[in-house]
C-alpha cells in the first residue's frame, strides 16, 4: 500500500506539472499571436548570441565592444524574456549562471584519460637536467617548448558534446574527481556552448582561480561579517568552486584559464600544443595570453627570470613557469614515469619575500605550557596575503637569524603560504643603534618579583636543562586552558564542529569554559550561548549535536584530545590498541609504558605525570560522568589481519573520506597508519596535491597506490570478512 501510495503521489505531481506547462503555454497564446512569439524567440536568440559573442571578447580576446552597462541592459531583457516565456529557456543560456539549488555531497567522477601531476625544478640545472633527459631519450633531436604560468588555483576538466558543457570535474587524484558542473556553470569565462567548428566529443583542462583583486574584495567581506579569513587566492578559489551550494559560487569573482585538451572525438586536432591552444581559442575558450612558445632552453630559461621579476605584476597568484614539449608526437614518445608525464616539467618561483619592521618580539602560551616567541610585523603584503604576524619558533632560532626588536627584516611566506622570517636585512644589521638580542629571560622578566613569570598568569616559568623551550607550568593558566579546549574540538581530537578559535575564546571569557569536561555542560545553557554569542537558534542546536555526538569518538581520539604532552595521533592508537580503557592507561607505570614498542622514558615519564596530576583526575572524571566514551571496543576485524605488518603513510587530501578515517580503517585490517616515509614504510597512498613526502618515497623505491586502489583494498577486506 505504501508503495502504491508512493507511486500515485508521484504520478500526481507528474500530471500538475505537465498541466503547469500547458497552462503556461496557453497564456503565452493569449498574450501574444503566433507572430509575437516567433518575434520573441528571434530576440532571444539573439541576446543569447550578443551576449555570448561579448563574453568571448571581454574573457577570450579582452577587447570588449560594449560598455558593463549595456552588457547588463541586455542581461535583464533577456532574463525578462524567458521569466515570460520559460518554454524558450535552455540550459546554454548565459542566464543560467546564477547557480543551481545545493547538494548533499558530489557524486565521484573518472577522468577518462588521467589528470597527471607534474614533476618539479627549482634550480636552472635541475630543469637543464630534465631537458637533457628528454633530448637523450630523443637520441638528440631537437624540440620546441611552450611556456605557461603555474597559476595556483584549482584544476578542473570540462567536458563538451555537441558544442555544449555537460560536465565539470576537479583533477582530483589525478584518475578521479568530483562532479562540480553546477558551480563551473556560474563561472564567467567558462564557456557554456562553444563556437566555430568544434569536435562532437571533447575535454578541456584549466585552472580555476581567484584573482588577486576579487580575493582582497572577499576577505573584506569576511572580515566585516566575522567570519575566518581565507589564506591565500588558491584556498579562497578551492573553497568557492567546492561549495554544495552553487550560489555561493557564483558570488564569488571566480575565473579560469585553459592550458590542454584532454582528447576530442570527431574532428582532426592541431599536431602542436602551441597550435591546439590557438584553436581551443578560437571556440571561445580563454587562454592565457602571456604564453610563450620557445625554441631552446636558454629561451625558456629567459622566460622564467622574466616573470620571476615581473610576477608582483600579475593579476593573479603564480607559483612557477609550466614547460612543456610542443610536439605532440613526441609527447607521445616520451610518455610517463610513474604518475607524472616526461614531457612537461614545473620550475617553481621561490619562496615570495618582503621588507618590513619588526616592531615587537611578544610570547604566546601553548596548551601544553609552551612559550612561543611571535614576531609582530609591521604589516606588509606578499603574494596577494597582508602578513603581520610570524613564528619565530623558539629562542635559538632567534639568535641564530640574529633578528632584533626594531630591525628591518625580509619575510617570505614558505611554501608559499606559511609567514617566517628569513633575517634581517645588511642595513638594520649595520644600525648603530640596533636594539640588545633578544633574551626570552629579559622578555618575561618581572622587576617585582625579580625572576621571568608567564605572561598571562605570571606564574614562574622553568626551562629543562634538555629543552630549548620555556614553560608555563600552570595548568589552570587561563591561555593554557583556551589552547586545550582549542585542541580537545579540533578535527583530529573530539571533532566538534562549530567551535572555531573565535568561539573558544568567547566561551572562556564569558565563563562557560573552564575546561575540556565543561564542553558537554553547554547543552544546560542553551540559551545563554545564544544570547552570548550572538548566533541563530539553528546553529546553536547543530554544535549542540555534533558536541552530542563526540561523546562516542574511540578512545584514540579521546587520548589524543586530552593534550598529553609528546602524545599525538600516532601515540594515542598505539596507546588505545594496547589498553581497555582510559582507567587502565592512567593506572599504568611509566615502567610498564616503556615496555612498549615507540614508547620512549620522554613520552612514558610525560604519560605517568599526565594521569598522577589531581587537576587532570578531576576532569576525566567529569568527562566520564557525561557519557564521553573511555573505553576500546575491540570487535573483530574486518577481513582479518589483511594488512598485518605492513606500514601504511598517506600523503595529500582524500575525497572518498577523510584520512583520519582512512587510517584507522588501515588499522582495523591490523596495518599500521604512520605520518613520515621511513625505511619501514610499505605503501604510499598518494591523494590530491601530495606533499614533499612523494620524493622521499620515491627516492627510497618505496610502492605508491591511489585512494582508488585503497578502497580496493577495504573493498577486498569486506568481501573476506
Amino acid at each position: 500500500m505504501v508503495h502504491q501510495s508512493k507511486k500515485c503521489s508521484v504520478g500526481l505531481v507528474f500530471q500538475t506539472f505537465l498541466a503547469m506547462l500547458y497552462f503556461a503555454y496557453l497564456v503565452c497564446e493569449v498574450l501574444m499571436n503566433e507572430t509575437d512569439l516567433e518575434q520573441a524567440r528571434k530576440r532571444i536568440e539573439s541576446l543569447r548570441e550578443s551576449i555570448n559573442r561579448n563574453n568571448y571578447l571581454y574573457h577570450v580576446l579582452d577587447s570588449p565592444e560594449i560598455s558593463d552597462a549595456e552588457y547588463d541592459v541586455q542581461m535583464r531583457e533577456l532574463r525578462t524574456l524567458e521569466e515570460q516565456l520559460p518554454l524558450f529557456v535552455t540550459d546554454d543560456s548565459p542566464t543560467q549562471r546564477v547557480g543551481a539549488a545545493p547538494l548533499e555531497s558530489f557524486s565521484a567522477v573518472s577522468h577518462f584519460k588521467p589528470l597527471l601531476s607534474l614533476a618539479n625544478a627549482f634550480t636552472d640545472d635541475e630543469l637543464g637536467s630534465w631537458f637533457n633527459r628528454c633530448s637523450k631519450l630523443l637520441d638528440g633531436r631537437t624540440f620546441e617548448l611552450v611556456c605557461e604560468h603555474k597559476i595556483d588555483g584549482l584544476a578542473i576538466a570540462l567536458t563538451y558534446e555537441n558544442g555544449k558543457l555537460v560536465q565539470g570535474s576537479t583533477r582530483g587524484d589525478g584518475y578521479k574527481g568530483e562532479d562540480i558542473t553546477d558551480n563551473l556553470r556560474t563561472v564567467r569565462s567558462v564557456p557554456l556552448s562553444v563556437i566555430g567548428d568544434f569536435p562532437t566529443k571533447f575535454e578541456v583542462r584549466g585552472e580555476v582561480y581567484l584573482p588577486k583583486a576579487g580575493f582582497e574584495k572577499l576577505n573584506r567581506e569576511r572580515a566585516e561579517q566575522k567570519l575566518p579569513l581565507f589564506a591565500n587566492p588558491r584556498n579562497a578559489a578551492a573553497g568557492s568552486v567546492r561549495q554544495l551550494d552553487a550560489r555561493v559560487t557564483a558570488g564569488r569573482a571566480l575565473d579560469v584559464y585553459i592550458y590542454a585538451l584532454g582528447y576530442a572525438y570527431g574532428h582532426t586536432m592541431p599536431m602542436t600544443h602551441w597550435e591546439t591552444m590557438l584553436y581551443l581559442k578560437t571556440l571561445g575558450f580563454r587562454i592565457n595570453p602571456n604564453n610563450r612558445l620557445v625554441f631552446t632552453i636558454e629561451e625558456a630559461k629567459a622566460y622564467y627570470r622574466l616573470w620571476q621579476e615581473q610576477r608582483s605584476s600579475l593579476p593573479y597568484e603564480a607559483d612557477g613557469i609550466v614547460m612543456k614539449v610542443n610536439s605532440l608526437a613526441i609527447q607521445d614518445e616520451l610518455g610517463d614515469v610513474g604518475r607524472e608525464p616526461r614531457w612537461a616539467i614545473a620550475y617553481k618561483f621561490p619562496p615570495l619575500q618582503g621588507r618590513t619592521l619588526l616592531k615587537e618580539i611578544c610570547v604566546s602560551v601553548g596548551r601544553t605550557g609552551t612559550l612561543n616567541p611571535v614576531a609582530i610585523l609591521q604589516p606588509v603584503v606578499i603574494g596577494g596575503v597582508t602578513i603581520s604576524r610570524a613564528t619565530l619558533h623558539n629562542e635559538d632560532d632567534i639568535l641564530r637569524k640574529d633578528v632584533r626588536e626594531g630591525d628591518m627584516v625580509f619575510v617570505q611566506r614558505a611554501g608559499d603560504v606559511i609567514p617566517e622570517i628569513v633575517g634581517p636585512t645588511p642595513d638594520a644589521v649595520a644600525s648603530p643603534t640596533r636594539s640588545s638580542p633578544f633574551s626570552m629571560k629579559g622578555k618575561l622578566f618581572e622587576a617585582e618579583s625579580n625572576s621571568p613569570r608567564c605572561p598571562v598568569c605570571h606564574d614562574l616559568v622553568v626551562k629543562p636543562d634538555s629543552e630549548v623551550m620555556y614553560y608555563c607550568p600552570n595548568a589552570a593558566c587561563p591561555a593554557q586552558v583556551e589552547e586545550r579546549i582549542r585542541h580537545f574540538v579540533s578535527r583530529g581530537a573530539m571533532d566538534i564542529r562549530g567551535i572555531g578559535e573565535q568561539l573558544v575564546a568567547l566561551f572562556c571569557n564569558g565563563g562557560l569554559l573552564g575546561d575540556v569536561a565543561d564542553i558537554y555542560a553547554l547543552r544546560e545553557k542553551r540559551e545563554e550561548l545564544i544570547a552570548l554569542a550572538g548566533l541563530g537558534e539553528k546553529s546553536v542546536d547543530n554544535l549542540l549535536f555534533s558536541i552530542e555526538n563526540s561523546k562516542t569518538r574511540p578512545l584514540s581520539r579521546l587520548i589524543n584530545a586530552l593534550g598529553i604532552r609528546h602524545v599525538g595521533e600516532e601515540t594515542a592508537e598505539l596507546l588505545a590498541s594496547r589498553f581497555s580503557s582510559l582507567a587502565e592507561l592512567s593506572a599504568t607505570s611509566g615502567d610498564v609504558l616503556l615496555g612498549i614498542p615507540s614508547i620512549g622514558a620522554k613520552i612514558a615519564t610525560s604519560i605517568e605525570a599526565f594521569f598522577a596530576n589531581e587537576d587532570n583526575k578531576h576532569i576525566i572524571a567529569k568527562l566520564e560522568a557525561c557519557g564521553v566514551n573511555t573505553k576500546t571496543e575491540r570487535e573483530p576485524a574486518v577481513g582479518g589481519q589483511l594488512l598485518s605488518g605492513q606500514e601504511f603513510v598517506i600523503t595529500g587530501k582524500l575525497e572518498s573520506f577523510t584520512r583520519e578515517v582512512a587510517e584507522e580503517r588501515i588499522r582495523a585490517l591490523g596495518g599500521q597508519a604512520k605520518s613520515d616515509v621511513t625505511k619501514k614504510t610499505t605503501c604510499l597512498v598518494v591523494g590530491m596535491e601530495p606533499g614533499g613526502k612523494l620524493a622521499k618515497a620515491r627516492a627510497l623505491g618505496i610502492k605508491e597506490i591511489n585512494e582508488i586502489e585503497l578502497i580496493s583494498i577495504f573493498e577486498q577486506a569486506q568481501k573476506e570478512g
